[in-house]
């Protein structure tokens, strides 16, 4: 396997984790969704990425949590990184 093929297997990586972690997100609106096993994989996988974005940044209002936004922020800038070192190599 070539570093081309690395990069852009951890560039869609990250792609499909954002996908992931949207319908986390969109699960949190619906609680009996998010209580189901579904729910809770995703919970498994999402929260220790989101956990330290949500400390940093505290809900506004005490209710709007934007700190998926910061974290897909950093995903994006993480995927414009892989893109970067495939460039350079």
């Amino acid at each position: 396997m070539n570093q081309l093929s690395i990069f852009s297997l951890l560039a869609e990586a990250i792609q499909i984790y954002s996908w992931i972690l949207i319908i986390y997100i969109l699960m949190s609106w619906v609680p009996s969704v998010q209580d189901s096993s579904i729910g809770q994989l995703f919970a498994r996988v999402c929260e220790p990425f989101l956990s330290p974005f949500r400390r940093i940044i505290p809900p506004i209002g005490g209710v709007i949590d934007i700190s998926p936004i910061i974290a897909f922020f950093v995903l994006q800038l993480a995927t414009r990184g892989i893109f970067y070192l495939e460039y350079l190599f």
